[in-house]
Order: structure tokens, then sequence, then C-alpha cells
């Protein structure tokens, strides 16, 4: 009964995306029902053809011609009305729900992509929505026009004959209980497709982007293997799918049949007594054909909103998720940059023990702080918390002494500029990429300014069309270090009051870091600045420098300070330049 429930609840709620578009949808319901009304009046016609051909009437001859000319007009009318209307309002759903979907993943909190695969994030947007547009659209039109079908020919079956249209009626509820048994197997291997849809896309999403990795490791073979498995296993569901549906339509013509098969007994039974005569008999069997193929599609429509359902269900899922939270509302005008961790703690979702443990550190304004420790200490996590991409499972972090949790998101966000490691380019110019999101209104001068400080400007005037280049999809058409320089470009465009770099020269080759670091150096002044090395030779010259282990602060200085202490930094010093 759950099962139930849950389903006219969702499907309910489906609705509701088709309820905007409702004028174009009363328009296509009036040519389903004009289709619909022409199959009584073309089984009628079927009497009206015998009685002429037993009294052939030139005047007849002519009304008949005409009259089904007319009835096919009428019907083409209806098809065209249904047919394009509910294309209409059928891809108004696809685009709002695809848009509505996009817009709440774009506002997720950071745990929900660190927990759910791309490749079933891409598939909910491409397949999921199209399986539920299916439902509130396709299988509206099937129940609409064939149903309105089978319920006006039954009306007209009922005036030709009520007695022979209640022994059809009787096989209704044995097809209503085929119809609910194919349903749970629907619903069941549909959410099995939608899985295997999603691995379908990771495996090529992974394989696709780590082309390079794939052929230099020799995991060609691997890949395929994994794309076969994921493949296989869609193929399996889909056939289960399609096994159901193979058994439902025919057992439930089946029944059709056998109700058909009794009612053409019983009319030959009257035809010979003499109480129906030869037109209506006519009629009557035409309308008993006719009404054939739209009981088949009505339960044939089963399947597919089975399939929407199971699809809304996980569309809704992502809709219906809280969005990261906003709770602050205030807003700084003027940031000097006075960063403050106040006995910081913070533990993720998913995690037994804390990754952040009692994190106390104050960094003055226009100072830099160079965060160091081993893979996995916290030193990304650390600032990580500073815009807010992770909350604090306690404590408090403090920005010119106010608690940013007061701030609101975007205010915060403004205050900070980030370059890490995994630098993200979009498929667009580099001028584009400089001056992206609320950096376009930047001025051309401004934005080749900051290539110029980045030690970026000498190589993308050497480029084909210059700032107008195309980088290609996530700047593939650059090298790692290009990539990295314009990274640092829209950093410095950006010019917030607090900067954090996350291995920001890792991608450069020694010609280009020294370029950058002279560059980094001089965009640090003034500004509050965290970064994140594991080369220790890029921070040396940072006025603090932070070791973390273990999610805990262990050593706090100078780089002299930190050497001469011969404690965790010495040894890491020692092993670097060792080497």
């Amino acid at each position: 009964m759950s099962s139930e429930v849950s389903t006219r609840r969702l499907y309910g709620r489906l609705l509701t995306y088709v309820w905007p578009h409702k004028f174009a949808f009363l328009l296509a319901i009036t040519g389903f029902l004009i289709y619909a009304a022409s199959n009584p009046l073309l089984a009628h016609m079927m009497g009206r053809l015998e009685k002429t051909l037993t009294n052939p009437v030139q005047s007849e001859i002519y009304l008949l011609v005409g009259t089904l000319f007319g009835i096919f007009l009428f019907r083409g009318v209806g098809t065209f009305l249904g047919k394009f209307f509910i294309a209409v309002v059928g891809r108004n759903v696809v685009h709002a729900l695809r848009t509505q979907l996009f817009n709440k993943m774009t506002v997720l909190p950071s745990e929900y992509y660190d927990t759910e695969s791309s490749g079933r994030m891409i598939s909910r947007v491409t397949y999921d929505v199209e399986q539920v547009t299916e439902a509130s659209t396709r299988s509206l039109t099937t129940l609409i026009q064939e149903g309105m079908t089978v319920i006006l020919l039954m009306g007209y079956l009922a005036y030709l004959d009520l007695t022979l249209t209640l022994v059809f009626l009787a096989i209704t509820p044995v097809i209503g209980v085929v119809v609910g048994s194919a349903s749970r197997f629907f619903r069941r291997y549909s959410r099995r497709i939608q899985q295997a849809v999603g691995n379908v896309t990771q495996v090529t999403n992974e394989t696709i982007n780590g082309y390079r990795e794939v052929r230099t490791y020799g995991a060609v073979g691997l890949e395929q293997k994994r794309f076969e498995k994921a493949s296989d296993y869609n193929r399996r569901q889909a056939l289960k799918f399609g096994l159901t549906d193979a058994i439902n339509v025919p057992l439930s013509q089946q029944i059709v049949a056998f109700g058909l098969g009794v009612m053409i007994y019983i009319m030959f039974q009257r035809v010979s007594a003499g109480t129906m005569d030869s037109a209506q008999f006519l009629q009557f069997i035409t309308a008993a054909a006719l009404i054939a193929k739209p009981l088949r599609s009505v339960t044939d429509v089963n399947g597919m909103i089975q399939k929407g359902v199971a699809a809304a269900g996980s569309v809704f899922g992502v809709l219906d998720m809280p969005a990261e939270q906003d709770t602050g509302s205030h807003e700084l005008e003027q940031v000097k940059g006075r960063v403050s961790f106040d006995n910081v703690r913070l533990r993720y979702s998913s995690a037994g023990q804390d990754a952040l443990r009692g994190i106390s550190l104050t960094v003055e304004p226009g100072t830099s702080v160079a965060l160091v420790g081993r893979s996995g200490s916290g030193k990304t996590t650390l600032v990580s918390l500073l815009p807010r991409f992770y909350e604090v499972t306690s404590g408090r972090i403090l920005l010119d002494n106010t608690d940013i949790r007061e701030l609101t998101l975007e205010n915060l966000r403004e205050q900070i500029a980030i370059v890490s490691q995994q630098v993200t380019l979009f498929n667009g110019s580099i001028r584009d990429n400089i001056a992206y999101g609320a950096l376009a209104t930047k001025t051309d001068a401004e934005i080749e300014q900051a290539a110029r400080a980045a030690h970026a400007d000498e190589f993308i005037r050497k480029l084909p069309e210059g700032y107008n280049t195309q980088v290609g999809e996530d700047g593939v058409m650059l090298s790692g270090g290009q990539r990295q320089r314009i990274a640092i470009a829209r950093a410095i465009l950006k010019n917030a009051p607090i900067l954090i770099l996350d291995e920001a020269t890792s991608a450069l080759d020694t010609e280009s870091e020294r370029h950058i670091q002279a560059a980094m150096e001089e965009v640090m002044k003034g500004r509050t600045t965290f970064i994140i090395a594991h080369r220790l030779s890029t921070i040396e010259s940072a006025d603090r420098i932070v070791v973390i282990d273990a999610g805990e602060i262990k050593e706090d200085g100078t780089h002299a300070e930190l050497i001469a202490r011969q404690g965790i930094y010495a040894q890491l010093h020692q092993i670097q330049f060792s080497v």
C-alpha cells in the first residue's frame, strides 16, 4: 500500500510541472478527444456502408464517401493537436526539470560531491529527466487518447447492446490484476536500470578524461572490461524489464481476445435468431475490434509510468536535498583580512574521528602563513573551512572579529580568491577564463594587467588568437604550467583581501616557478595569504610556517625558527633537500 501511495504522490508532484503549460495541455487533450471520438463514428459508418451496399443509391454513396472523408479530416486535426501540443508540454517539462535539477546541484553542500559519483549526477540530468518526462507526457498521451477511445467505444457498444458490453466489461478486473502484478517488477527493474546507466556514464567519463593514464599504464583492457561489465548489467536489467513487458502485454491481449470471442459467439447466435440485423452486427464487431488496440496501449503504458515514477524518485530526491546553509545576514564592506581559528574541530559526516582537532590560529592582515605537513594531515581541510565549503563541528572562525557564519555566503566568498592544485578551466576563451563569473565586468586592460602579474601575458600573446584563444574542455589546449598561470591571473584579477594558494605552483617547471614566485610575492603584499605547499623551497619566505599533523598544530614559527627547533619541519626540510 505504501508503494502505491508513494507512486501516486510522486506522479501527482510530477504533474505540477505540466500545470504551467495548461493551455497547450488543454489543446492536446482536445486533440486526443477528437481522435477518440472518430473511432465510434468509424464503427457507426460500417453499418451505413452495409446498408448502402445492400441498396446502392448514388446520393447515398456520395454522402457515405463525403462523411468518411470528413471523419478522417476530423481525426487528422485531432492527431495534429494532440501530438504537437503534448510535445510542447513535454519539452517544456524537460527544460524546467533539467534546469531546476542543475541549479539545485550547484548549491548543494560539498559533502554531496564527496559521496556521489559524477557519472550518476550526469545520468540524473540526462537519462532520468527524460524518463520522468515520458511518464508525465507520453503516458498521459496514451492514457487520455487511448483511454477516451476505450470509453467512447464502450459507450457505443453499450448503446448497441448493453448485455454484450457487460460481458466484455467482466474481464476488466482480470486485466487490473495482471497490470498490478507487472507494476512491481517494472518499478524494481527501472531503479536498477537508472543505477546501471549511472555506472556506464561514470566509467565512460573516467576513461575519456584519463585516457593518457589508461594508455600509459596498460589499462585499456581493464577499462574495456569495466565498461563491458557496467553495460552488461544495464543490458540484463533492461531485458528483465522487457521480459515483464513482453509477458504483460500479450497476456492482457489474450484476456481481451477471450472477451471478444465470447461476444462474437453470442452475436452470431442473435443474428441467426433474427434479433440482430447485419448492419448492427457489423457496427458492433467493428467497434469491438477497434477497442483492442487502445486497450493494449493502456495496459502497455504501465511500464512507461513505472519507469518515470522510479526516475522521478531519483530526481526529486536531489531536489529535496537541503542546499548549503546560508544562515548569515551580515555583510562586511571593507575587509582588512584578520583571520582567527578558535578551537576549530571538524568531523566529516562519514568519518569516525575528527579531521581537525582543536585548531587555534590567528593570522594578521596582510601576512602570509604557510601550512605544511604530511598528506592527509588536514591542511586543505582547514582552508576549506574559510569559504564555508564545510561547516565546523565545533569552535568558530572569525574574519575581522566577525564569525563567518554571520556573513552571507556571497559576501564571505567575495573576500576570498583560491588557486588550487587541480586547476579548473572552462570551455571558452582565455579572456573568459580569467574574467570568470562575477569578474566578467572587468575591462580588457585589467585582465591583461592580471595576466602580466601572473607571467601569463607573454605566452598568451604568442597564441594564434591571443586572449580570444579557445582553451578547450578543461583547458586541454594549454600546458599544465599555462593552465596554472591562467588560474593565478584569475585570482589576481579578483583582488580579494584573502588569498588561498593550494599547491599553486605544483604544475610549473623550474623557470615558470621562478617567475610565478616573484609574481606571487608581489600579489601577496597587503593580502592575508594561506599557502599550502609540499615543496618547502616555495614557502621559506612566508611570514609564518605552521606545521599540521593528524589535524593538530604541532609547530608554528618562521623558517629560521623552525629549522633551529629541529622538530618536524626541520626533518621534512632535511628529507627534501637531501634527495
